[in-house]
């Protein structure tokens, strides 16, 4: 890894320099301005109160199948999220304060809250619009901390601080203003934390805004990284809250 980095570095070593100056032309709050306008402005994004997308996402191993998802959002931090898995559906659903999930795969045959873990992955999960849009409503602090190249292009690098004091970064591209990497939540494998990395790939117009198409989730020292596809994005679509309460189960296993 250290050695492929430093390729990389060599490799944009007469650039570096203009990559640094554009650190010191630029504020954080200016590249968070130019982000939310390239993604296609404050008040288009701030006129989107439900979302859905449809699409797959690899499920790892030798197979690695895919496997089809639709997930719901709605303001201001609701999800409702159903994979299908092996003829059956799985769900995972938060209404802003608790979550359930069931896993019918697993032969859990139960609606089961949340786990503490899952409970705080919840809240901390960015909002329907991400983290950069009004971010000081959502007591998030920001501070510009450099310039790194990212898959050989500048990106300007955000550092986060939240409401709770929880640090993420995020890498701007320097040219299109998009978001190319967000810092994930670490993932605990083998008895160790592991850095999770998401790289933003296949920017699309939706209804006016860039949205990113193809998700790819990198764990540091685990390979290979894994992608979630988007095909549908619905914008404000009519959404029940409803759909975002404690699963009926009974209702799942007669749709199963």
């Amino acid at each position: 890894m250290h050695k492929l980095l430093l390729v990389v570095c060599l490799s944009l070593a007469i650039e570096i320099p203009a990559h640094a100056a554009l650190a010191e032309t630029m504020t954080a709050e200016q590249v968070v301005e130019k982000n939310i306008a390239a993604r296609g402005g404050l008040q288009a994004w701030r006129g989107i109160k439900s979302m859905t997308m449809t699409g797959k996402m690899d499920a790892g191993g030798k197979q690695n199948a895919q496997l089809p998802f639709t997930l719901k959002l709605k303001r201001p931090r609701m999800s409702r999220l159903e994979l299908e898995f092996a003829g059956k559906t799985a769900l995972q659903v938060y209404d802003g304060s608790n979550g359930w999930k069931v896993r019918p795969f697993l032969n859990r045959l139960q609606v089961e809250p949340f786990t503490q873990a899952e409970m705080q992955s919840a809240t901390e999960q960015e909002a329907l619009d991400g983290l950069l849009i009004d971010h000081e409503t959502k007591g998030i602090k920001i501070e510009l901390a450099g310039v790194e190249p990212i898959e050989e292009r500048a990106a300007y690098k955000l550092r986060l601080t939240t409401r709770d004091n929880q640090v993420r970064n995020i890498w701007i591209d320097a040219q299109t203003f998009l978001e190319v990497r967000v810092e994930g939540f670490p993932r605990m494998l083998d008895g160790k934390p592991h850095r999770v990395y998401i790289n933003y790939r296949d920017y699309r117009s939706v209804g006016g805004l860039m949205m990113p198409f193809v998700l790819e989730t990198v764990v540091e020292n685990v390979v290979p990284a894994r992608n979630i596809r988007i095909e549908t994005v619905n914008l404000n679509p009519n959404l029940e809250n409803s759909i975002f309460a404690k699963p009926d189960y009974s209702g799942i296993r007669a749709a199963n």
